[in-house]
């Protein structure tokens, strides 16, 4: 058993930094952060920023233009200009080549529109908080896009996928996952590490660089960031140890990075603002919260009923979309039916599914869609896990099965239009939002629940006015799924009114 409280032991204390702190050097940069999302949960720590699912130039033009929309919590940087704009890339249900040509065109043409616009980019790669993605692949393909297209070396590639919000931090140089007790358990040693597509071995950020890079980048060359480090003095003394210790960086140097809090993510931020300011090129792969840090906005409040719903919402049914099979999502899926005992359930059998069955979808739409004209629906995969004997083929299967679910949803939306819609996964969230719902521009209003689950606003596109919400599948507790649906769902709010 290991102890949180016995690791910081060895290191400062956290001591708070003022979110506007950072966000005047980020202002002062004028750079806009791309962040390059592997699936939309990327979103769920941020608030009032652009988000896109498809990335022409024209798109770029869009959210470059915007600056920051709704509360003035999005710190706009020069100009007007929002201070990040994420791109929806899904790479991480994609195969490695295709996943690499996608990060090419993201940052390709992201380029294009900021030269029309005279505008100066920073990159991000944002990925899973428990270790799983394309990695180094992605972050390789940005820094060689920024080298080929615009003649821009990268000095090193900084990997911060610590979320605290969810239970993730990194002390020492090793991932953990808290348990709720206070104890801590090395990432490696939890079922994300055995995730048939990305699976891993190492819980040590430096180990686990070499292990996926096949000691292209050894161990032994990665620099640790560690908390002795970051909570060096004040604010401006560990930004300058910060930037002291990436002077070595060269060559896409990995990057290893201790976080427990948000004031750590907040010295990262200023450190990482005082090494560029020398001229240190870096490229980031990071969880969720690093953007929150990175540029100085403060932790959003989740989102009311009244805030998530807007004005006059449909007394219609809302739309669950659970795709996700980790037993995670399968204990929050028993939570919510136990809370919404009403809710209709409808499953879409993967099997079927497998075996070409083209019924079965188009039978699942109209139940889905006949159910929500007198309440809310819960639609969700088989939950036995069909794998194949290799990544690929797991991966292949997992894509095919959310086609179906995303077949699903288009056909609901065009027979009824839900009260809202969740959607419960990584992949499954990212299809839906981009193909089911036909989303290319939104706006992340904030998160559901403290720090975590992001709400997303349509822009365009036939869900237009249905608050949308994204739900990663290894987040929040037993109870979270049932509490977020609980805020949007007319059900529950007049059974919980009744009962109180």
């Amino acid at each position: 058993m290991i102890l949180e409280e016995e690791l910081l032991a060895d290191f400062p204390a956290d001591l708070p930094v003022p979110a506007d702190l950072v966000a005047q050097a980020v202002s002062a940069s004028g750079r806009v952060l791309v962040v390059l999302d592997d699936d939309p949960t990327g979103t769920q720590s941020v608030a009032d920023l652009p988000v896109l699912t498809a990335w022409e130039p024209d798109d770029f033009r869009w959210a470059f233009g915007l600056g920051a929309p709704g509360p003035a919590d999005g710190h706009p940087g020069d100009g007007g200009r929002p201070a990040a704009v994420y791109v929806l890339t899904n790479t991480r249900s994609l195969d490695p080549g295709e996943a690499a040509e996608r990060n090419r065109e993201v940052v390709t043409n992201a380029l294009a529109a900021a030269r029309d616009l005279d505008l100066e980019l920073a990159f991000t790669s944002r990925s899973d908080s428990t270790l799983r993605g394309h990695f180094p692949l992605e972050t390789d393909t940005i820094a060689e896009t920024l080298e080929s297209e615009a003649g821009l070396g990268t000095d090193g590639v900084v990997i911060v996928p610590a979320f605290p919000d969810a239970g993730r931090v990194t002390i020492g140089g090793t991932h953990y996952t808290r348990n709720g007790t206070g104890t801590l358990t090395p990432v490696a040693e939890t079922e994300f590490a055995r995730d048939a597509t990305f699976g891993y071995a190492s819980s040590s950020l430096a180990e686990y660089v070499d292990e996926k890079s096949a000691g292209r980048y050894p161990a032994r060359g990665v620099i640790v960031l560690d908390l002795a480090i970051l909570r060096t003095g004040t604010p401006e003394e560990s930004a300058i140890a910060i930037a002291d210790a990436l002077e070595p960086a060269a060559g896409r140097t990995p990057i290893a990075v201790d976080i427990v809090t948000e004031n750590d993510l907040r010295r990262l931020a200023l450190g990482l603002a005082e090494a560029e300011r020398r001229g240190k090129k870096l490229v980031y792969r990071v969880g969720p919260p690093f953007v929150r840090g990175r540029i100085g906005q403060e932790v959003r409040a989740p989102l009311t009923s009244a805030e998530a719903l807007g004005g006059d919402a449909p007394q219609r049914g809302g739309l669950v979309v659970v795709g996700s099979h980790v037993g995670q999502t399968t204990r929050q899926l028993e939570a919510l039916l136990r809370r919404l005992p009403s809710a209709h359930v409808v499953e879409l059998d993967v099997e079927r599914v497998l075996a070409g069955d083209e019924a079965q979808v188009a039978g699942t739409a109209e139940r889905v869609a006949a159910a929500l004209a007198t309440g809310d629906v819960v639609v969700h995969t088989s939950r036995a896990l069909v794998t194949a004997e290799d990544a690929a083929g797991s991966l292949a299967i997992a894509r095919r099965v959310s086609a179906a679910l995303v077949d699903v949803v288009r056909q609901t939306l065009a027979a009824v239009r839900p009260r809202f819609v969740v959607a419960k996964g990584g992949i499954t969230s990212s299809d839906v939002a981009a193909h089911g719902l036909g989303i290319r521009h939104a706006i992340v209003r904030g998160p559901m629940l403290p720090g975590i689950v992001s709400l997303w606003e349509p822009m365009d596109g036939p869900a237009l006015g249905i608050p949308y919400v994204v739900f990663a599948g290894n987040v929040g507790d037993d109870a979270s799924l049932a509490e977020v649906v609980g805020k949007l769902s007319r059900e529950a709010q007049l059974s919980e009114g009744t009962h109180r």
